[in-house]
Order: structure tokens, then sequence, then C-alpha cells
């Protein structure tokens, strides 16, 4: 086997990558060693800004199968036919913290999931929780702000933290969720992953639904206790990343099952509380889940920057049969996902392999821009319409439409009988067994404890007490031992 050949990045062969070239055998660094100024040159440029949100991640390829037919929600060609597989790339993540932080510390985890269609990519962005902390993407920025570091001490500060959520009563759900034993997944391999969000399914016959995805761990959910996540934090920073590698790699394939709940869209506007409001859940009594197929990861990326870093996900990203809902922070991540990859990767990222349709051709206008690789012949237009045979739309809508009324303005969500910012927190909270209960009272009250101002303690306190007396009791009864001491 003949020598591979080290090289430039313009391919010329390179004599020596141990020694610069100098002026003499002591002398200075002459400027012309063309390889010692690109190396370092390059190195100065190998990274990306960071995600904002979700920057700690992992991720694996795989397939999706489809094990049930469901053709009588959706028109989606991917879910057309049981036994039928699209090709898949999963990122999983924490959310707050940064790059370097740890894999097992108390924090929601991102589930994006893109499926590699013949109709296109299509991107499900969604999180460990059925829920989520806010309803509207007007105050995201806040609530990241208020979780990640403080500007002048430069760590996450309790005060911020409860101070946000001390006026934003309708997180005290998902702080249900956060602060019980599944806020330290054991891995990414136990743990469950929802989209969240409520979604649009359109049949052949024009018919509309509404959906919610529920990928279950057919692993076992295993969670960590706070003593244990920080363990094993300490060990192993990177411990779910390397759980998630060495799975795969000894071929133990870790697999989801995905069920989904299935509203008639007639039935949204007269619901007990507001289908779209992503902090509360649908009853399975309602909507009873419905099994659709089963997630197979079998492959690790080759190489983490090039398909983990650089993986970008939108949940833009339909295809024929699938479309978005009225719920406002999905409508707000419509435009705010994409916007951030355009800032992180460049207005061509889509053309990156892992971001690229691989069951699809691409066939638009975008030509130009950094990093553009796509130019088409030179008989093809960059404009449209036109008389050159360009690519045309179809003219058929991937979804139903949806109806809108009203006048325009900053309004709240339409109030429904039943909508409650407290009820569904109380309903988890009754559900949990009395040891579940007692480490979800001591994860709060060690947080909740921390906070020097008074009246951010009882503002929280109260949204405790109003999901469940007991739960108000002995969170205050907790915090108050644990300032007294």
């Amino acid at each position: 086997m003949s020598k591979r050949v080290l090289t430039t990045e313009s391919g010329a062969p390179v004599a020596d990558n141990q020694n610069s070239a100098t002026a003499g055998a002591g002398g200075p660094i002459l400027l012309q060693d063309q390889h010692l100024l690109e190396k370092l040159a390059r190195f100065n440029r190998e990274r990306i800004p960071e995600r904002v949100v979700h920057a700690r991640g992992s991720g694996a390829y795989g397939y999706f199968e489809v094990t049930d037919d469901v053709t009588g929600f959706t028109r989606a060609d991917f879910l057309s036919e049981v036994g039928r597989r699209t090709e898949t790339f999963i990122r999983f993540s924490t959310v707050a913290d940064s790059l370097g932080g740890a894999d097992a510390v108390r924090d929601p985890r991102g589930f994006a999931l893109k499926f590699y269609t013949d109709e296109g990519n299509y991107d499900l962005v969604g999180n460990n929780t059925p829920v989520f902390f806010i309803k509207d993407p007007i105050k995201f920025p806040d609530f990241i702000h208020s979780q990640k570091r403080d500007p002048f001490t430069g760590r996450q500060e309790p005060d911020n933290v409860w101070d946000f959520w001390a006026h934003s009563p309708e997180a005290t759900h998902q702080i249900t969720w956060l602060m019980g034993d599944r806020g330290i997944p054991a891995s990414y391999r136990h743990m469950n992953g929802y989209g969240s969000h409520t979604y649009q399914w359109t049949n052949a016959a024009g018919e509309n639904f509404f959906v919610k995805y529920h990928f279950k761990t057919n692993q076992g959910v295993r969670s960590l206790s706070a003593d244990q996540g920080a363990e094993l934090a300490g060990k192993d920073a990177s411990s779910h990343q390397t759980d998630l590698l060495q799975a795969i790699e000894r071929g133990v394939n870790p697999s989801w099952t995905l069920h989904v709940q299935v509203m008639p869209a007639a039935e949204a506007a007269d619901y007990r509380f507001n289908p779209f409001d992503v902090t509360k859940v649908w009853p399975h009594s309602d909507y009873p889940l419905q099994r659709v197929g089963r997630l197979v990861l079998d492959r690790n990326p080759d190489n983490v920057f090039a398909e983990v870093e650089q993986a970008a996900f939108s949940p833009n990203n339909f295809v024929p049969g699938i479309g978005p809902s009225p719920d406002k922070m999905l409508q707000g991540r419509l435009f705010a996902y994409a916007d951030a990859h355009r800032y992180r990767l460049g207005i061509n990222h889509t053309q990156l392999p892992v971001n690229a349709p691989k069951a699809a051709v691409v066939d638009n206008y975008g030509r130009d821009g950094l990093h553009a690789t796509r130019y088409g012949s030179r008989q093809d237009k960059n404009y449209e319409p036109n008389s050159y045979s360009g690519p045309a739309e179809t003219g058929a809508a991937l979804a139903a439409p949806l109806a809108v009324h009203g006048w325009t303005g900053t309004h709240e969500a339409p109030a429904h009988t039943k909508d409650d910012d407290f009820f569904q927190a109380g309903e988890l909270y009754r559900l949990m067994s009395a040891d579940e209960k007692d480490r979800l009272i001591a994860n709060i009250a060690g947080g909740l404890s921390q906070v020097t101002r008074d009246d951010v303690i009882e503002k929280n306190l109260a949204h405790f007490h109003a999901a469940d007396a007991d739960y108000g009791t002995r969170v205050e009864k907790a915090v108050r031992a644990l300032r007294e001491d």
C-alpha cells in the first residue's frame, strides 16, 4: 500500500510538518512559511458560534419504521405504508449549559429528529418533557437569560432563575417535571422524547387533525438522583455522550416507539383548555396514545463537529401532510430555529451533508452566498417565473389552512373554560409516589432556599400552593427549614 502524502489546503505536498521555516538554524520564523501560516490561521477559525441553547449535544443516525397504519390521519409519504423505513439523524442535548458543560445535570433534554424523506427533510424538534416553561415566544429570550450565567457573577444565579419563575406562573407544571425524578436522565437512551408542541396532520381527503408526538424509550426510563448526577458529572462530564457512543458501537442499538395523540381539528375550539398551550398536556383519557412506528439508532457519526455541531434542525421543515398549529411557542420557533442556523452556519447550511436531503432532490433558485456548493447548469436561471423550464410551484399546500379571525394586536391566548396555570402541576404531583414527592420537595427547596429576596420566595410558594395544598405546604416547610440552618 502506498503511503498517504500530507498536503496543504491547496493540495501541495508538505515537506516538513515538524519544523517551521526560519532564517537560519536559530533565527526567527519566516513569513513565507505558507504551511505554518495556513495551519495557524485555520486553527483560529475552527470554532463556530455555539448554540445559545442546546449547546452541548450528542447525535446518531438510524431509521424510522412504520408499524401501524396512520393514513387516516396524514398523507405524509414516509408514514404511508406499514414496514416503510426512513433514514434519520437525532441530536440529544442539554438546554441551559454551554458547550463545555456536563451531561448529568438537572436540565431538560433536547430531542431533535431529522427524517430524510422522499419529499424532503422533516424536522421534529422536541424535548424529553411533554410541556415547556412558557407559552409565548416573546418571553423566551428573557427566560433563557434568567437561566444562563449572570452577566456580573458569571454563574447561574438562583435569584435570577426563581425570580423569572415567580413572574411566570405557567412554568409551575414544567418546574414540577424538572425538579422531579426525570430531571436528570441516566442516559439519553433511558428517556422519552416528546414533540411537546401541537402539530397538524392532514389526510388525503383534506381532513385536518391536531397531534402530539410521544417517543417512548424501549430501554425503560431511568433517572439519577441529585447526588448520583453530581457524582457522575464529576467522574465523566461527557457521560451521556460516552454511553450513547459505546452502546451503538457494541451493537446495542437504542430504540423508541412513537405514539401520537390525535384530536380532530373541529374539537379544538371547544376543548376545556387551550390545546395549543405548550405548558399543558392532553390527558390520555381524552386522546389515547396511538402507535405509529419505531425509531432505531444504529450508527455513530464519523465526525462530531461536522455532523453533530453543524446539524441544523428547524420546525418549519415540514413535508406534505404535516404542518404547524396555532401553538404560539411553535410559531415563534418556526422563525427562530432556522435564523439561528443561518447565523451560526451561514445561508447555505442546508447544503452541509448532515443537513442536506438524502432521498429528495433540491431544485430551487438559491444560488449564491457563503459556502455555496449548488450552482445548477449554465442554462439555469436564478429567478422565477421564467420561460426556461425552471422549477415551478405545485399549488398544493402541505397542510390544511387554519381559520383566523379578530383584530390584530397583542392578545393573550383566548381562554377556554378550564384554562389554569396550576391544575396540571397539581395532577402531576398527586401521581407521584411518597418517595418521588420527597425528592421533588428536596430538589425545589434546595434551589428556592438560596434566593435572597423574600418576596420572590413567597411568589413561588404561592404557585405551589395553588397547584396542590400539600405540595405548597411541604415546599414552604422545607424552604424555611433550610433558610433557618
